[in-house]
């Protein structure tokens, strides 16, 4: 669900551990949080005894989790391909050459005709945490602009190309990538593949220390309880700049929700370290840190296999754990995060509610999705509270094909001024990265070929306007046909 383009390049508020805790909210049954005990504390003695045994803990870069091959899954490795890569020449030369532009397509097919909730009582809070999680299992930067790919703009574009020029480009850096021993161009998660919290703590040992007070083994915060900010200049989306809030993970800043989504999380670390520090005094920094950081870990497992996947997917689409198996590998493929796992952006809509913890709006009001971009001024007025009682309370829009202006012609700022279009970037980013048309990824997964537009969608019109910008059933780009 990456929204950020590098070429531009719930826990109201931490309480003290003497108040009593928030009640824990279920889901068909499910607790959120699975380590709860029956008292509402999270540690339980069972869990202290796990962590007292340990004898290590997970790397920040992912590196060691599989003996015999420590480097799966870790930082800077290729993303797997589990599907074909589809080059025009084989090996390195962006994919579909003969498609429409992808501003073409997504005028067609993503522009929104109607907002349309979804009839499943699925709340923002879906795309919220979805979008969260991708920022934990992978990240794919854009590589330097002499890799340009500009995406066409068609002429009179009401938006890109109000005056008609026919003359007009998004622009649009290929990926970072390597070469593979075939000579064919593999693109790189630069974080590590584990759903372990890097989201939170970082995927190298730079930002690891950098989010830390060595203290009690806390996290960093600024006023307000809030994220600390990027004094240090490292590496943000959106530039280096000490206004921007640092997080485990570059995108922190990418909107007001994912901020927020990144406050509680922090805010969570350190009440399991002041609980397990009240709990053995003789724990040292170290040791705190690191077990807050197991805990929280199993807290986002829990939470994205409990309660997310099923909300997605359905109950009974997860299969049970088997054990360990040392032949998996646990990186994140390449039709999974540029293609599959970009179903969210059409969950959104144009507006962010903010509300009291009575329902009603609250005094900051509610705030439009351009205005979400890149605004901790917005948390720092206004505190995380009232927009995650909105996420909780704002049904997301339908899973469907249509994605709300405020990313399909304002992502990032106006058009001409830094805006973007995500739906054109997902294309894009797929014939980038040799991405496989809709057909030939469903014969690289074992399923038949669509022989015509009407396979793919039992809308008459969303099937003819297919057809119409496309033409062949057989080159349709995979995030639209999927």
């Amino acid at each position: 669900m990456a929204f950020w383009q590098n070429d531009r390049r719930s826990r109201s508020r931490r309480r003290p551990t003497n108040n009593p805790p928030a009640q824990v909210e279920s889901f068909e049954g499910r607790v959120l949080l699975a380590g709860v005990t029956d008292d509402g504390s999270v540690i339980d003695q069972n869990t202290l005894n796990s962590l007292a045994a340990l004898q290590e803990f997970a790397s920040i870069d992912g590196t060691g989790n599989n003996i015999d091959n420590p480097e799966l899954g870790s930082t800077d490795e290729a993303l797997l391909r589990v599907a074909s890569a589809e080059y025009e020449d084989g090996l390195s030369s962006p994919a579909g050459a003969d498609r429409p532009s992808a501003r073409e397509v997504s005028n067609a097919i993503a522009a929104v005709d109607s907002l349309a909730e979804n009839d499943r009582y699925l709340t923002d809070f879906l795309w919220i945490w979805g979008q969260f999680i991708d920022h934990d299992i992978d990240l794919t930067e854009n590589a330097d602009p002499a890799e340009a790919l500009p995406i066409e703009v068609p002429a009179s574009d009401p938006f890109f190309d109000p005056f008609g020029t026919g003359t007009e480009t998004i622009g649009f850096n290929r990926s970072i990538s390597e070469v593979d021993a075939d000579g064919v161009r593999q693109q790189i998660n630069e974080i590590t593949s584990f759903l372990d919290g890097s989201v939170i703590y970082g995927s190298d040992q730079e930002r690891a220390d950098e989010l830390r007070t060595f203290e009690g083994g806390l996290l960093k915060t600024s006023d307000g309880d809030l994220l600390p900010f990027n004094e240090a200049g490292l590496p943000n989306a959106g530039g280096t700049s000490e206004s921007l809030f640092l997080a485990g993970d570059v995108r922190a800043n990418e909107n007001v929700a994912l901020s927020s989504m990144h406050t509680i999380w922090v805010r969570e670390h350190n009440r399991i370290a002041t609980e397990l520090a009240s709990e053995d005094p003789s724990l040292t920094d170290e040791e705190l840190y690191q077990q807050a950081r197991a805990i929280v870990t199993g807290e986002l497992q829990a939470i994205t296999y409990n309660e997310f996947l099923p909300a997605l997917l359905g109950f009974d689409a997860i299969s049970e754990y088997q054990g360990y198996d040392p032949t998996v590998d646990p990186s994140i493929s390449n039709l999974f995060s540029t293609a599959a796992y970009r179903f969210g952006h059409s969950l959104l809509s144009p507006e962010l509610q903010r509300l009291n913890s009575d329902g009603s709006v609250a005094a900051e009001g509610n705030i439009a999705l351009q205005d979400a971009f890149f605004s901790p001024d917005e948390l720092i007025g206004n505190g995380v509270d009232s927009l995650l009682q909105g996420a909780a309370t704002q049904l997301a829009q339908e899973l469907d094909n249509q994605v709300v202006d405020d990313v399909r012609n304002f992502l990032f700022g106006p058009p001409g001024a830094g805006g973007f279009d995500l739906a054109s970037l997902n294309i894009q980013r797929g014939r980038d990265h040799g991405l496989p048309d809709y057909n030939q990824a469903r014969i690289d997964l074992g399923l038949e070929p669509v022989t015509s537009f009407a396979d793919i969608t039992s809308d008459a019109d969303l099937a003819a306007r297919l057809e119409e910008v496309y033409g062949d059933v057989n080159n349709i780009d995979v995030w639209v046909g999927g």
